[in-house]
């Protein structure tokens, strides 16, 4: 199979079912979006790489399962108004996430004042996957016949990799950089 299908060499683009749509579509914009994020978060993980800290192939096994999940999201955003596609989101995902969020934050001091993003490579990417997320679910709102865990998934996401990257700076040693009112 050939990567490349000149299809959209128009600026169209197919959904799942095989609709024809505008690349500038709603839906093409929200699961667009959806991989940017998951992209982001690839090469936030592609930062930790060689190094090694207490429960890091719990970390990774963790994010393989959210950026599949990110990806069952795309599906569903790219599946056309009436159909159903063969990947849900389901309420035990978000649980999953939560579970995970509530694990990390008790190894974090608790939050006093806002900060700002940045710290080690991977803490800073998965501040950027966070408000691409943030992007994400903000274009989901506008897509019609959505299911709606959709939206709560989108929004513990970002939640997820707040606290994430809270966690891998903590584990890298790196100190959170305080909003000053100034």
């Amino acid at each position: 199979m050939k990567i490349y299908t000149k299809t959209g060499d128009k600026g169209e683009t197919s959904l799942v079912y095989g609709q024809r749509v505008l690349k500038s579509d709603i839906r093409v914009e929200a699961y667009g979006t959806c991989d940017e994020a998951n992209s982001q978060i690839g090469l936030a993980l592609s930062y930790i790489g060689a190094t090694h800290f207490e429960g890091k192939e719990e970390w990774e096994s963790i994010f393989h399962k959210v950026q599949t999940w990110l990806f069952h999201v795309g599906a569903e955003l790219a599946t056309p108004k009436g159909k159903k596609v063969g990947w849900t989101i389901e309420e035990a995902h978000i649980n999953e996430m939560e579970k995970q969020i509530d694990a990390w934050e008790q190894q974090l001091e608790p939050l006093r004042n806002f900060i700002l993003p940045g710290g080690h490579s991977a803490g800073a990417c998965l501040h950027v996957a966070r408000t691409i997320v943030r992007r994400a679910e903000r274009l989901t709102t506008m897509v019609e016949e959505t299911n709606p865990l959709v939206l709560s998934f989108l929004n513990r996401l970002s939640d997820f990799l707040f606290v994430a990257a809270r966690f891998i700076n903590y584990h890298m040693g790196e100190n959170e950089s305080v909003l000053h009112q100034d």
